[in-house]
Formats: C-alpha cells, structure tokens, sequence
C-alpha cells in the first residue's frame, strides 16, 4: 500500500475467514474504489456473473424499547436476558426508569450495562412527572414501553405520547381481578385457574386490548406467596412472547382484541 500502488487481487481469492462455500455464495473478487467512484460501482466478476458485491451482514436498525419498573425488577431482567439471548429479534433495551432511586432493581439494570435513569415522583404532579419520563425515553429514542412492576398509574400526558406502544403484565387472566392483590383476589374467589396478561395500556385499570395471556392453575394447598410465585416464573415467558409480536408488527388491534396477521 505503501509506494508502488495497489495490485489488484487475484480473480476469485479466498481469504481466511470468508470461504464462500460456507455460505453458498459465489467467488467474489475483491476491489478498491478509485477517485470518482462510488463503493456501488464496483462488481463482482467471477465465472461470468456481474452485479453488486453482496452484503455479508445485513445491519437493520433495532426496535429501542423502554422499560419501568419500582422494585426488583424481575420481569426487566427476564427481558434484557430474551434480549441478549436473542429471543426478542430486532430489539434492543435502551433504557431502564424507576420512580424510585433505591429501587433494586437499578443496580441489577447496571451490572447487566443497561441505561438507567431514576425520576422521583415526590414534589410533582402525576403529570410532570409522567413528562419528565417521557422525555428521558424520547432522548434515548424509545419507540416501546414495557411496565415492569412499574406501581404507578399512568396519566393521559405518557399514554397519548406512546399510545398502542405500551405493554404491561398483570398477574391474572384479565379482565378478572385487575388492579393490586390479584392473587389475594383469584383465592379469595376460589377460582381453580388464573395465570398472567400482557396488554397494551390505556386510559382504563388494567383494561386495555390484550395481547397474550398464560393459565396457571390454583392448587388447594396454595397461599397468596405460592401462587404467586408460580404466576412470575409464567409471566418471566410470556412477557418475552408477547413483546416479539408487537416488535414483529405482526398484528392489527381491533376494538378491544389484538390479532396476529395472517
């Protein structure tokens, strides 16, 4: 490179790593772009086959979802790992808000490198403090929201700013039992199934157009504390389930349903 020019490569060279049997593509030659030319100008030319040089690795910009949460965090860290796992295609986690600076569930965000961000709700309105929220997700260009244990209505200000993209898990077969203690409810009411929801977010308690949902059945020997945890280790699942649809855009909603496309 340094002084007499560049020799051109030998027609159809292999270099280490890029053997094109491996990947059933044809012998490429590879080529430089000279001064007044574009890199689409240069062409493939072995066995007699001219076009553009194929791509060996398809970028494509990810879907940035946005996750809330109060506590520990269970669900967000189900999420980031069917990310990290790749069980979420075309996601990226690109950052994680807590209402609540000591919330346990920031520091495990952190040691995972996860964006984190703490907006206290004290000394605001619920709607200043849903605006602060939304600005942090726009910075970090959230396009999906993902409540997670996130204990804190939301107001009209944050659903108009993400409408028809906020997910959230509740642990029963909505509409049955919303709203807080919904395990205490489902044994109360001697239900023999309940299980977990994840819905998009409305104006309404737990009421807005359901995407996916798990049964869990009620053992007679349950407490509140069991069952509970039986309902979390399917809601860890269906979380992950759920947000692959709606990041897919595989679905229409209509009316109160979500529906997969055929």
């Amino acid at each position: 490179m340094c002084g007499g020019g560049f020799a051109p490569p030998k027609r159809c060279q292999i270099f280490p790593g890029l053997c094109p049997a491996a990947w059933g593509a044809a012998p490429i030659t590879l080529g430089v772009v000279t001064e007044g030319h574009r890199p689409s100008d240069i062409r493939r030319h072995c066995h007699g086959v001219a076009g553009p040089i194929p791509s060996l690795v398809q970028q494509q910009a990810k879907t940035k979802i946005g996750i809330l949460i109060s506590g520990r965090g269970s669900n967000m860290l189900a999420l980031a790992g069917a990310v990290d796992e790749g069980r979420i295609p075309g996601a990226e986690i690109a950052l994680v808000v807590s209402d609540y600076p000591n919330a346990a569930g920031l520091d495990l965000a952190r040691e995972r490198g996860l964006k984190i961000v703490a907006i206290e709700r004290e000394g605001r309105s619920r709607e200043e403090h849903d605006r602060a929220i939304v600005t942090a997700l726009k910075d970090h260009g959230v396009e999906i929201v993902c409540l997670a244990g996130y204990m804190r209505l939301l107001s009209c200000v944050f659903i108009e700013a993400y409408r028809n993209r906020i997910l959230n898990i509740h642990p029963s077969l909505l509409p049955a039992f919303p709203g807080l203690d919904a395990q205490r409810q489902a044994l109360k009411q001697g239900v023999k199934w309940t299980g977990c929801t994840v819905h998009l977010v409305d104006e309404s308690l737990d009421g807005g157009p359901i995407i996916a949902q798990k049964i869990v059945p009620v053992l007679e020997d349950d407490t509140e504390e069991t069952l509970s945890a039986r309902i979390l280790e399917q809601e860890h699942k269906l979380y992950a389930e759920a947000l692959t649809l709606v990041v897919s855009g595989n679905y229409e909603i209509a009316g109160r349903r979500v529906l997969r496309k055929q």
